[in-house]
């Protein structure tokens, strides 16, 4: 009865901010766990990439870290203002802004406990998480250099208005690094929104085998983390959520039913 209701309200935009801030206010506020940072499915970078040479001692997830560290190198933050919307537990806004040398990284999260999570396990000079919304960003017209968005617009009530608040915040020459997962109908629906907006789309890869190799990868040490920190009448449900070996998330990706996609976008100067 509960999924089916789930399922009925699901289309609707208010109902999907309020999913989305619900979930991820109690995850923070339950679980503040220093050593579960990340909350991406993980990245395996192709043979092509550079290999991973930074600083990452503060985390023990290091495939989910890698989806934020092959996602930067497709623009330059040195020195740059760069807002990650939606950065929820705050380890890759860390990582980014401790290793790609960012003038400031603003990392912005619906979910306030999330926030306060993050700013206190997160310390840098460059670095501060702020509560907002992705569909009103809290920043004046072309103020940022660079704007991340990590596996978190599905989630959004009107991705549109999320990526025309995007447009308005970058800076003419900005970057919008995105990577996110959608059945292969809403991709199709995702790609006609970036095709409607006035950035320019410089690279679109399909990374869907990059992330199930990841999945399959950190599948024992996660299910380990999720029986250490979950209880146990949720373990069920929360490793559907966490997409572990087995769960509808890994199979539909599996079967190509679903698929995770990296884009680059550019702000024409």
């Amino acid at each position: 009865m509960v999924n089916a209701l789930i399922k009925l309200l699901k289309p609707f935009p208010w109902f999907k901010r309020f999913n989305a801030k619900i979930t991820y206010e109690l995850l923070a506020k339950h679980i503040p766990a220093q050593d579960w940072q990340f909350m991406n499915y993980g990245y395996v970078p192709t043979q092509e990439e550079p290999a991973l040479n930074a600083n990452y001692s503060f985390t023990k997830q290091v495939y989910p870290l890698q989806m934020y560290h092959y996602l930067a190198l497709h623009a330059d933050l040195s020195n740059k203002q760069v807002l990650e919307v939606g950065s929820g537990r705050g380890g890759g806004a860390r990582y980014l802004a401790e290793n790609f040398q960012p003038k400031q990284y603003i990392g912005l999260d619906l979910a306030q406990s999330a926030v306060d999570l993050a700013n206190k396990i997160h310390q840098l000079p460059n670095l501060k998480y702020i509560q907002g919304s992705a569909e009103k960003l809290p920043f004046p017209p072309a103020s940022q250099d660079v704007v991340i968005n990590v596996e978190s617009c599905h989630s959004y009530g009107r991705v549109d208005i999320f990526l025309s608040e995007v447009e308005r915040v970058l800076k003419p020459g900005g970057y919008l690094l995105l990577v996110d997962f959608r059945s292969e109908y809403k991709m199709d629906d995702f790609r006609k929104l970036l095709k409607e907006t006035k950035l320019t789309l410089l690279k679109e890869e399909d990374i869907s085998q990059r992330v199930i190799q990841s999945i399959e990868a950190e599948n024992p040490d996660k299910v380990k983390r999720i029986e250490e920190l979950i209880p146990k009448r949720w373990q069920k449900l929360f490793s559907d959520f966490a997409g572990v070996v087995g769960s509808r998330f890994y199979n539909t990706l599996k079967d190509g039913s679903r698929s995770y996609y990296r884009f680059v976008l550019h702000k024409p100067s």
